[in-house]
């Protein structure tokens, strides 16, 4: 008698569980940040809509997920942008640098990553960051793409590149690309 062919799962079950496992982890890890929940006064949680509701001033720290932000200025009107005259970039419109500080408030080290990040116009419309240009901006060749561990806190300048009739009028900060975000005036 010829033996019944079994598929490959159940002839491979020692791998088909590790499989699994290691699946289990990536999507676990990657729907790990963003945790937006935040205690008011009274030591209740408030909620992702109230806690998007408020919004930071220029100066102001605000939290998204294990990251503290705080916007401490926003330059318009560069040309160009570079450490030195081999890493340099020009701007389609103008560059804007959000300078700002962002501090782990987690309790284990999280990627800051500057294309998570974003300005909008008074009109909303949605500016990403130009990495090459916040690489080539960046004294001593530091990106903005960080593992910052719990307490550390990392200070600079992230470039957008944006219409010269253009100025932004909110910075809207992620501590990851699944998180819910949140919202700094900058006017």
């Amino acid at each position: 008698m010829a033996e019944k062919k079994r598929n490959w799962f159940a002839r491979h079950k020692v791998l088909t569980v590790i499989g699994v496992i290691v699946l289990l982890a990536i999507i676990g890890g990657a729907a790990g940040g963003g945790n937006k929940s935040t205690t008011s006064s009274n030591g209740s949680k408030d909620t992702k809509t109230q806690a998007k509701a408020e919004t930071a001033k220029v100066g102001q720290a605000a939290n998204d997920g294990k990251f503290e932000f705080t916007v401490t200025s926003v330059e318009c009107g560069k040309a160009s942008v570079g450490a030195n005259q081999y890493l340099t970039k020009t701007a389609q419109g103008q560059y804007c640098l959000l300078n700002v500080s962002v501090k782990n408030i987690g309790d284990q080290a999280q990627s800051l990553v500057s294309s998570n990040q974003y300005l909008l116009n008074a009109s909303g419309q949605k500016y990403s960051a130009d990495d090459t240009a916040t690489l080539y901006n960046a004294p001593n060749g530091t990106s903005w793409y960080n593992d910052i561990n719990p307490g550390n806190s990392v200070t600079g300048a992230i470039v957008f590149d944006i219409p010269k009739d253009q100025a932004p009028a909110t910075a809207e900060l992620h501590d990851s690309a699944f998180s819910g975000g949140v919202k700094v005036n900058l006017q």
